[in-house]
């Protein structure tokens, strides 16, 4: 594919799929310049009822979006979607995500739903359209899997649980092939203590300590952690310290901070029981720091 440069006012856009022109046919003539900002299609002449709801699974590679969430101007993953679907349905198309993820985070599972009129999917397969959207997205976005779901579900609240997974590498050496997928600790990180830091945050609790304090404000921050665990994994011959984390839903930061706080841990600036006062203090200034964006994977998503 050939990245499209358009120029919008004063305000030039490199993306491909984000913004580009395309002729609409109105009536006995062709117009040129039905022009759509992420999903925003400005030319329409047809009407469905929707009668059908897909979802679709993404993976991508964070470091060149602001997050999954649109965006006005921003290059996002949401943005990038919607964008290819305005393309293939000619209007627009709102998507719902299992878990939004920030700027720089990565997904190798994450789940997006949307609705549509069985008439326009046509004759065209699921296989087909997965294949057209992979084509009409970014590079750093693969289109994994698009299946029919039951008119109505939804990607976010259909959701059982969802499972996250935090790279560390700890030690001298500094990662090479990890290196954009990592958090690099170069004074090594104790795991047993950081496992026994862990234990202190399964189950269901306030976890008010371990999310952005701006988000909750007079919002429940109640969450129930069902698992948490820190093993170790050879990934191209580089040793990582992965912290594999499942639970019903997460605050924002929620998962970040929960790894930045375990490193004080694991590098023997807190003891394990210091979690627990974390936890009981209800203050995000009691927690550590919000660990490096890059390191964190939405893995997966579970559903009935």
């Amino acid at each position: 594919m050939v990245d499209h440069v358009i120029s919008f006012g004063a305000f030039p856009m490199f993306a491909r799929g984000a913004f580009c022109s395309m002729l609409v046919r109105n009536g006995s003539s062709e117009r040129e310049g039905a022009l759509f900002v992420g999903a925003k299609l400005v030319e329409s002449d047809r009407e469905f009822v929707s009668d059908t709801t897909l979802a679709v699974t993404l993976g991508y590679r964070g470091e060149p979006f602001s997050g999954f969430a649109r965006q006005p101007g921003q290059l996002t993953v949401q943005g990038e979607l919607e964008g290819a679907l305005a393309l293939l349905f000619k209007r627009e198309v709102e998507t719902t995500c299992a878990g939004r993820t920030d700027a720089g985070v990565h997904a190798r599972g994450q789940v997006v739903s949307f609705d549509v009129a069985r008439e326009e999917l046509g004759e065209r397969s699921l296989g087909a359209l997965q294949r057209s959207l992979d084509a009409l997205t970014h590079d750093d976005i693969a289109v994994r899997a698009i299946e029919e779901k039951p008119f109505g579900f939804s990607a976010r609240f259909d959701a059982l649980a969802r499972e996250y997974r935090y790279y560390f590498v700890p030690g001298a050496a500094k990662p090479l092939f990890l290196r954009d997928m990592c958090w690099h600790v170069p004074k090594g990180l104790d795991a047993d203590a950081m496992r026994k830091g862990a234990c202190y945050l399964i189950g269901e609790h306030d976890f008010k300590s371990f999310c952005l304090a701006a988000s909750a404000v007079d919002k429940p921050t109640c969450r129930n952690v069902m698992e948490l665990e820190l093993f170790s994994e050879t990934v191209l011959g580089e040793d990582a310290l992965v912290m594999r984390i499942v639970g019903n839903a997460f605050l924002h930061s929620m998962v970040r901070t929960i790894a930045g706080t375990l490193a004080l841990v694991g590098r023997g600036l807190r003891e394990p029981s210091w979690v627990d006062e974390v936890l009981a203090a209800k203050d995000r200034r009691a927690a550590g720091e919000n660990a490096p964006a890059g390191g964190l994977v939405f893995w997966r998503v579970m559903y009935p």
